[in-house]
C-alpha cells in the first residue's frame, strides 16, 4: 500500500510540472479542435461562397513580381477576368508600380504578410507586425488599404484570427478542391486539370503568381480561362464573389 501511495503522489507530482509546460508549447489548442464549420458559420474564415450563380474567384499569391505577374494579368485582361492578388509586403515595397497596375485593371489586392513566414509558433506581437508592415506597405504605392488577409500556408489559430478582426481584415482561404499546387511546378495540364475537373459555384481558387523559375500558371490559365468561360463561369474578385452569398435557407415550420 505504501509503495501504490508513493508511486500516485509521484505520478501527480510529474503531472503538476509537466501541465504548464504542455499549455507553453501550445498556446491556442483550443483553435485546432474546432472544426472548419465553426469558423465558417460565425465569419470568421471564407473557405468559400455558397452562391447559385457560376462566379469564381481566381486568387495568386506570393507577388507582386514584374514578369510573372504582369504576364498573368495580359491573360486575365484577354477574357476578361478579375482576380484577387494576395501581396508579399516585402515585395510591394520592392515592385510597387506592379500593384498600382493590378489596381487600375480592376483587380484586388489583399494581405499575405510582409516577409511570407511560417505563422505556426510566432509570438502574436510577431504576427501583427506583419500585418501592420504590410498594410502600411501598400497603402505606400497605392493610397489604399486592403480588407482582405491570408496567412501564409493557410496556417490560423485563435490568436491571428483575432489580430485580422482587431485590424478590419476578413480571412480568406480557399476552396479545398481548387489548391492547384502551382507552386510546384506539378505541369500546365496538371495545374489546368485541378481546375477544370473541381468547377464549382463559388470556388475560390488558389495559384500563384510568384513561383521560382516557371510559367506553368500563366499557360495554364490560357486552358482554364476559355474552357471555363464556355462553361458560363465568370471570375470575379473575392470581394464581389462574397456580396454574391447566398444566405442559409431557414427552415420553418408551418403549424396547421
Amino acid at each position: 500500500m505504501f509503495k501504490k501511495r508513493t508511486v500516485l503522489a509521484l505520478v501527480i507530482a510529474l503531472s503538476a510540472v509537466s501541465s504548464p509546460l504542455q499549455a507553453k508549447a501550445s498556446p491556442y489548442p483550443a483553435a485546432q479542435m474546432k472544426d472548419r464549420s465553426y469558423y465558417e458559420e460565425r465569419g470568421d474564415i471564407v473557405w468559400e461562397v455558397p452562391t447559385e450563380e457560376k462566379y469564381m474567384a481566381l486568387t495568386f499569391d506570393d507577388g507582386p513580381d514584374p514578369q510573372q505577374t504582369l504576364k498573368i494579368m495580359e491573360v486575365l485582361k484577354q477574357y476578361e477576368a478579375k482576380a484577387t492578388f494576395f501581396l508579399v509586403g516585402d515585395r510591394v515595397e520592392r515592385y510597387p508600380e506592379v500593384v498600382r497596375q493590378e489596381l487600375q485593371e480592376g483587380h484586388e489586392i489583399a494581405n499575405h504578410s510582409f516577409r511570407h513566414p511560417s505563422f505556426q509558433g510566432l509570438p502574436g506581437n510577431v504576427m501583427e507586425d506583419e500585418l501592420i508592415k504590410t498594410q502600411d506597405a501598400i497603402y505606400k504605392a497605392t493610397g489604399q488599404k486592403p480588407v482582405l488577409f491570408r496567412p501564409p500556408g493557410g496556417y490560423y489559430n485563435e490568436k491571428i484570427i483575432h489580430l485580422s478582426k482587431e485590424h478590419h481584415l476578413q480571412m480568406v482561404l480557399w476552396s479545398w478542391h481548387q489548391d492547384t499546387n502551382d507552386w510546384r511546378s506539378p505541369g500546365v495540364s496538371r495545374i489546368a486539370n485541378k481546375v477544370l475537373n473541381n468547377a464549382r459555384n463559388g470556388d475560390i481558387i488558389l495559384m500563384h503568381d510568384f513561383v521560382h523559375n516557371s510559367n506553368q500558371t500563366t499557360e495554364a490559365l490560357k486552358i482554364i480561362l476559355p474552357e471555363l468561360k464556355k462553361r458560363g463561369y465568370s471570375f470575379v474578385t473575392i470581394s464581389e464573389l462574397l456580396s454574391h452569398k447566398v444566405a442559409p435557407k431557414n427552415h420553418i415550420k408551418v403549424s396547421h
